[in-house]
Parts: structure tokens; sequence; C-alpha cells
């Protein structure tokens, strides 16, 4: 084995810091070290050229880079050697830098010790080291899309136009969402189904879109490049390729009339009808729920398109990417019974007083009092119905709420200025382009905005909704008649979602949206791959929000599928079959269902497994290995870590890949000092910490050991560290059974920002070891 080392100066980043020329004598000195340059800038031109000319002079066949972070340039390094013609995965980067220099520029003499310490760890890890091949497999490059709103209608259109067949699944009758039924959208207060209707039908004209309406996914299988989709369109009892949409003719004679479901229960439709004026596919259907089989409807089509005896129809396909775009419920206003909802006609809400407004709704735009039918005179509306409530489990914020009710406030007024407007709310939100603006022009119309929370609707003695509110600005409690209430309800998650989440196996958050991989970086990523979220599947937003993440999930999903191949990731877990006795262990921790025990005998899914190593740590036999950071290379590094230590107490850290060492290396950036006493090492995740990894560290001379992973609820791998903290207070358990103080292990929780919390709990940890002493006693007395 001939190892070549490369020390970088980074100008004077490191040199400053750490004597560069003691580093290099000692570590020319260890065995199996073929090569040592100390370079100024390793990641310049002339430092990549040093690695490849010696790799050719020398015949290196493994690399250390000390440097910087590896999340700096690992990937740099890697294709240096892999053009030098060794396998990228030979490489090994230790962190001198931000985990060294950086932090312990007070204490030069054992910052140069602890980067000497480190280098000792990257050469034990490299020794364990393999060559990795990176297996590349064809996919299926077709598309699915679920839910037909306006985020997955622009983000068929996006994939469409660029080349991709797309299965647009959506289980109403007509694609459009919620956006097709609403008058206007702020803050330009243009035509919503103008701007909308366009694209419709452009979906169902576009020849790479495969529109079914009425359907619903019964069934996904297999994982990226390769889903498998089941599912069911449900009969329309009206033929699509006959019916002429004119609907006059089945329409008009159909008896049975019913409430409008797409008018929100304020205006009729017949059994047979086309939902909305605009609706895509055009195509008239039968409510079979309420219809009684008359037949006249067949009589009247003179296109001969009614059909009784359609019948459920099942589809499959394959699909290489999935985007889950289905939208929002609103919240149920009943619910709320202190408003009356349902009880008194004249309290409506927001969406419905859309369809009041709307050309084609049921007054024909014409806003009437309900119970009289009157054009209303006073109108109040009440913000934050079903959020910012903790009595009803939704402590979130809609977003979109005070936007809406100052839209409708204002098409009110400009179409009848005798309306006396008032607006009560909590806190207006109005963030975003124009926004500001809008919620001035509002005030300016003489809408009144009264702050304080509407506490209850009464009938007063005319008969007419009571509102009883406090006005926080006048420190007052009042009461008001009004002739209309309007409620502005929240956005929940919908029901139907529950299903997708069982099917993709898809993580949810408190609030019952789809969590997404990461809320800032990775806004439409899921925590499955090619699993891509967007719109209000994940959160409460506006149209225009919406449509971005449509135009961005089918970017990510064009840049996923775009050689038409993948690369499956060398990362990942395997099983040594002889080892294993089928517990079903690792099947139960792995979030993403990526390991299944068949034939008693674990298997794992090499294609998409994400290389978390939850299941190895919880192997009670120790089958299962990571490809990469493997128990052998981590127990090399501990050793390498605890034989040459000069300084007490000693810690042995494992920080994820993701938020912990990338807070530590914050810490670096920010240039906060903490003590000399830790060695680092990065594992993918908090959960691939094994209590071997402990035990090892702390028999072998260890003082104490922290184990850092990302905030709970936040893990890159969704529930990852939830599991390792499961696991590792269990051991603190043992750890105190045995007489071993379990305060020797320290568990931390942190977000990539908390660099200060990082660097404050490696000091206390410090300070807690010293005084309860080196381990060695304890470890004697418990062995006996």
């Amino acid at each position: 084995m001939k190892i070549g080392v490369y020390i970088c100066h980074c100008g004077l980043n490191i040199a400053n810091v750490i004597n560069v020329d003691i580093l290099h004598s000692k570590v020319e000195k260890l065995e199996d070290v073929a090569v040592v340059r100390d370079v100024q800038f390793m990641c310049s031109d002339a430092g990549q050229e040093y690695i490849i000319e010696d790799i050719g002079d020398n015949n290196l066949d493994r690399i250390l880079v000390a440097a910087c972070s590896p999340k700096l340039h690992e990937q740099t390094f890697r294709r240096v050697i892999e053009k030098a013609g060794i396998n990228p995965y030979l490489l090994e980067m230790v962190n001198i830098r931000e985990q060294c220099s950086w932090v312990h520029g007070n204490n030069p003499q054992m910052a140069t010790q602890k980067a000497f310490d480190l280098i000792k760890m990257g050469l034990a890890r490299l020794k364990h080291s393999n060559p990795l091949d990176i297996e590349k497999f064809r996919i299926n490059t077709d598309v699915l899309v679920i839910g037909g709103g306006v985020t997955g209608i622009e983000a068929s259109l996006n994939l469409a136009d660029s080349g991709y067949n797309v299965h647009l699944i959506e289980q109403e009758p007509t694609i459009g969402g919620k956006m097709a039924l609403i008058n206007e959208v702020f803050p330009t207060n243009d035509c919503s189904i103008c701007v909308l209707a366009p694209k419709m039908t452009e979906v169902h004209n576009h020849p790479n879109i495969t529109l079914l309406t009425l359907s619903q996914i019964t069934e996904i299988t297999g994982n990226v490049g390769n889903f498998k989709i089941k599912g069911v369109k449900r009969p329309r009892y009206v033929l699509e390729d006959k019916c002429k949409g004119c609907v006059e003719d089945c329409s008009g004679v159909c008896p049975v009339e019913i409430p409008s479901k797409f008018d929100y229960g304020l205006g009729k439709k017949k059994a047979i009808s086309i939902p909305i004026p605009q609706s895509v596919p055009q195509v008239a259907y039968i409510n079979s729920d309420y219809c009684v089989g008359c037949g006249l409807c067949s009589l009247a089509c003179p296109a001969e398109a009614i059909d009784y005896k359609q019948k459920e129809e099942e589809f499959i396909f394959n699909a290489g990417a999935i985007i889950v775009s289905t939208g929002y419920s609103l919240f149920d206003a009943s619910r709320k019974e202190e408003y009356g909802y349902g009880i008194y006609p004249d309290v409506i809400t927001n969406m419905e007083l859309e369809r009041l407004l709307n050309a084609s709704g049921p007054t024909r735009g014409r806003v009437v009092v309900p119970s009289s039918g009157k054009v209303p005179e006073r109108v109040a509306f009440i913000q934050c119905v079903g959020s910012r409530d903790e009595s009803v489990d939704n402590p979130y914020c809609s977003r979109v709420c005070c936007m809406a009710s100052m839209k409708n406030a204002q098409l009110l007024k400009e179409r009848y200025p005798q309306i006396e407007i008032v607006i009560h709310y909590i806190d207006v939100r109005a963030s975003g382009e124009m926004y500001e603006e809008y919620y001035t022009k509002t005030q300016s119309m003489g809408i009144d905005f009264i702050r304080g929370k509407a506490s209850q609707v009464l009938m007063d003695k005319q008969g007419r909704p009571a509102l009883r509110f406090e006005d926080t600005l006048e420190s007052e409690i009042r009461q008001e008649s009004y002739d209309m209430i309007v409620l502005a309800t929240g956005m929940e998650a919908p029901e139907n979602s529950r299903t997708i989440t069982r099917m993709l196996n898809l993580s949810c958050r408190a609030d019952r949206f789809y969590s997404i991989a990461h809320p800032k970086m990775r806004p439409v990523d899921s925590h499955i791959d090619g699993v891509f979220i967007a719109g209000c599947a994940t959160g409460p937003k506006d149209i225009q929000s919406s449509i971005a993440q449509g135009c961005a999930a089918a970017a990510k999903v064009m840049k996923l599928l775009g050689s038409g191949e993948l690369e499956a990731d060398p990362l990942c877990a395997v099983v040594e079959k002889a080892s294993c006795v089928g517990c079903g262990l690792c099947e139960d921790v792995c979030i993403f269902g990526k390991i299944r025990v068949i034939d008693s005998k674990a298997v794992v899914d090499e294609i998409s497994c994400q290389g978390c190593g939850t299941c190895s740590a919880a192997c009670p036999t120790d089958a299962i290995d990571m490809r990469h950071f493997t128990d052998e290379q981590i127990f090399a590094q501990i050793e390498a870590a605890v034989e040459s230590r000069d300084e007490f107490p000693l810690i042995i850290g494992f920080l994820c890949n993701w938020c912990s060492y990338s807070c530590a290396d914050l810490a670096g950036v920010s240039r906060i000092d903490y003590s000399t006493n830790i060695r680092i090492i990065r594992t993918m995740c908090a959960g691939r910490v094994d209590p071997e990894f402990v035990i090892k560290a702390l028999e072998g001379g260890a003082d104490g050991v922290l184990v850092a992973g990302c905030k709970l609820g936040e893990c890159h791998y969704v529930h990852a560290n939830y599991s390792a903290k499961k696991r590792l207070e269990a051991l603190q358990n043992v750890l105190e059974e045995t007489g071993i103080d379990p305060s020797r292990l320290r568990l931390l929780w942190i977000s990539a920002s908390e660099c200060e919390k990082f660097a404050k709990t490696v000091d206390d940890f410090v300070d807690n070891l010293k005084n309860i002493g080196p381990v060695g006693h304890e470890i004697l007395e418990a062995a006996d």
C-alpha cells in the first residue's frame, strides 16, 4: 500500500496556526506513507497537478488531502485522482482548517498535535477503504403528476414541452383545482379563469400528456427510475370521445336537482352536468349517488354519448419520477361553532363569496344575502378561522387568507360602493410583491380594519348576525350587527393525501402537510429519491409560489431523468447473509422502506438505499454494514485517535454529515474557539452510530463520546435521529448499570447554524469530564 499525503497551507489560514514543517516531518514517518507534500493551495491547478504527477511517478494507490472541509473539495479531489487512474473512493480528506486551525488559533502547539492526530485517523480509515464502482442503469423517463390544480398543470406543461411523457392524475371530473373556482386573483385582480383556462386546454390537447380525471392511484411500487403505478378511473357514464359538451339537451331533461359541489352548495346542478363552464375535459358526467336511472338523458343526447354500463377501469404504467401536487382542503368552518356557520344562513366562507362574485357562479356574479336575496349593506370578514388556532389543532398561518379577504372586500366595494366593510384581523400578513401596496389600497377604499379576535356570532333582534369582538387598539369589547359575515377559512392537508403518504412512504410535519428534504435548500425534494412535492401539498402558499414550485419540480425531474440513466449510490448498506438471522429489526427502522426480509434474510434495495446506516447500527448480529463509512473504518479511526492521546480528557465526536458536521465547520468559519480535546469522526447520520462504537471508544481510552445529529424532526433522513436517540439513551442506561458514568456519553441535536451551541457543548463536556476523572478506573470496575 502506497499512500500520498498532501498538506495544504491554505495561504496562512492553516499555516499561521499549525506548524506545517513539524506536521510534515511527523507524517512522513508513518507506515505506508510513500509521499508527503505541503502545498500553498491544494485546490489550485498546481496543487492538483502535484497529485496527478505523484500518482504516476510513485505508483500511489491511495491519497489523503489534509486541508479544508470535505464538504468543499471532496468531489474536486475525487475527480483529480480518478483522472489519474485511482478509484475516487480511495481518497480521504482531513479537515485541518475549519475544525482545527480556525478554532484553535489560541493554542498552536495543540492545534498542530490535533492536526497530526486527525491525519493519523484519516490514514487509518483510508487503509480500510475499498474501491467502489458506480453502476449505471437505464430508466423510464415518463413522469407521474398527482393532482391537476395549477401546480400540477404548470409542472405537466413544463415537462411535456420539454419532450417528457406525463401522466396527470386528477380525482375530480375536471382539472383546474381551486384556482378555477376563484373569481379574481390578487394582487392584480385579473380574471382567474382567464389565465388558467388556456393552460387547462393546453394540458388536454398536449400530445405528451395523458390526462386521467375521476381517477385515483391505488398502488405505487418500485423506486426512482422505475416506479410502477396502479390506479382506477371511475366511470363518468358519458363517453369522452362522443360528448360534445353541449349539456343543455341531457341536463335540461334531467329531473334530479342536487347541490352544486363546485359552488359549495350555494347553487344547484342536475345529476348530469358539467362541473363548471370551463371544465377540462369539456365532458358531462353523471353523479351516480343521485342518478335515478330514468334514461331521459340518454334519449335526449344527440351524440349518443350516454353509457350507463361503464365500469371502473384499471390502469397500469411505469414512471421514472413522481410529482405530488395534491393541493389543500379548506377548513370546515362548522368546527368553529361559535361563528354559527351552518346555523345562520348569512354566515358564509370566503370561498363561497368567491362563487357569488364569479360571473359563472350560482348568482351570476350578484352578491346577495342568502336569507333575504338582497345586496348586503354591512359586511364583516373574520380572519384566521381554522388558522393560528390551537383549539382546532392548526397553530400555523395559512398565509393567503388576509390577502383573499382584502381582494374580495375590494371587489365588493367596487361593485357596491355603498357597502360598509370591516375586516376583523389578528395580524395582517401581506408580505410579497405588491402585497403591501394592496393592503394600503384596501384601506384607502374606505374598508375598515379592526384588530382583535372575533369571539362569537349571535343573532340580533332583527334576525341579522351580530358579531361580538375585541378591539385591541381601542381596548374595548363591542358587538355589531351585519347583513353578512364572511369567514376566512384556512388551509388544511387534504384527507386523500394520506393514501399517497402510505404508498410512497412520505413523511408529514406536525401540521399534516408533506415534509420536504430541506425547507430552504431543497424546497421541492421529498426524502424519497425520484419523488418531488410542490404547491400547497407542502403547506399553505399563494398561487404565484405554487406555480413557481411546479416549475421547480419539473426542472428537478428533467435534471434527474435527462440522460435516460441513473447512477446507483455506492454509499449503500450491504448484508452479510451468513450472519443475518432474519429478525426484521432493520426493516422496522428503515424509514425509506429500502430493506426487506425475504426468505429469512435481509435484502437491501441498493439502487435507492439512502445510505444513512440506521439499519447497520440497529442490527444485533452486525450482519449489515455500509460500503463506505464501514464499521472497520470507524473502529480504525477510534483506535488511531486514542493510541496517541496526549491530553486529558479525550473526546471522540461522531458528527452527522449534514447538520452537525456543517455546524462544526461554521464554528471554524466564525472563528469560535473551543477546546482542542475533541477528535471528530464524520458519519452520514447520527443513526449510523452503533453502540459498539461508543463502547470501543471508552474501552480504548477515550474519556467521553459526543454524538451530534440534526435537530429532532429535521433529520436529512426523516426520523433516523430519533432511532439514534432511542438507541443511545438506552446505552446510557446500560453504562450507568455497569458503573460507568452515563454523562460520558453526550447527545446533541443541532441545526447547521448553531455553531456557538456546538462550541459551548464541547467546552462544557470537557469541564464535566475533568470533574469526573479519567474513564480507566470505571472501565476496570465495570469489568470486575
